[in-house]
């Protein structure tokens, strides 16, 4: 089942701020009205660690956290999720297996999928975000990267394979009175064409109007 929007969240790296990301958006489109879900297809974390990115996005949509994450999807295992239910002696598992799992029940208005690392990280035994991205469909990518030095660099690099995906970036972490800040975000919208928000309000602002951009040019291509 899908939602009236799927929305995937991936991010330019680890420890980018994906899964804050995904908790404001969600706080955000729940304030305007919206029904909410969110899925994490797989995970992977220290042993004994908590607040891991499924109980986050299940308290912010008040279900239990293996309603976003399945059991057996969740390794305990600080590795790529593939990686750690290889070390684990877990079943392999495709991404066809991810994208069957992520269904949502009717009548929901916005999905929120997001992904494990960075846009080439490993998602499944055969693909990466790009490829579960590509089998998901969505109407919209979001992607998440730093604010600071070496994000045109990421941005541009993570933008590049999602093809005519066209991502919302958000600049996490964002100061306006920082002028390396500024001049990353006007380098990457002035200079690289690419959509860029400081904050996940904008996001859902995008999203709640239903705003779509898929172009045909090459992403990362500097006017």
């Amino acid at each position: 089942m899908r939602p009236d929007r799927l929305v995937v969240v991936c991010g330019t790296g680890t420890e980018v701020g994906k899964t804050w990301v995904s908790v404001r958006l969600i706080e955000e489109l729940i304030r305007r009205g919206r029904t909410v879900a969110a899925h994490k297809p797989a995970q992977s974390f220290e042993p004994g660690a908590t607040g891991l990115d499924a109980e986050l996005l299940a308290a912010a949509t008040g279900v239990e956290p293996t309603d976003v994450c399945p059991g057996h999807r969740s390794y305990p295992l600080a590795m790529a999720p593939p990686m750690a239910a290889a070390a684990l002696g877990r079943p392999v598992f495709t991404i066809g297996d991810l994208a069957a799992e992520t269904s949502f029940v009717e009548g929901t208005d916005v999905g929120i999928v997001e992904t494990a690392g960075g846009v080439r990280s490993p998602q499944a035994d055969d693909g990466d975000a790009v490829d579960l991205i590509l089998a998901l469909d969505p109407d919209h990518v979001v992607l998440v990267a730093d604010a600071g030095l070496g994000t045109i660099s990421a941005v541009r690099l993570s933008v590049e394979p999602l093809e005519a995906r066209w991502p919302i970036v958000v600049l996490n972490r964002y100061d306006d009175s920082d002028a390396l800040h500024r001049a990353n975000r006007t380098w990457l919208t002035d200079r690289c064409g690419i959509d860029v928000v400081t904050s996940p309000i904008a996001v859902a602002e995008r999203i709640d109007l239903g705003v779509t951009d898929r172009r045909t040019h090459v992403p990362g291509d500097i006017a």
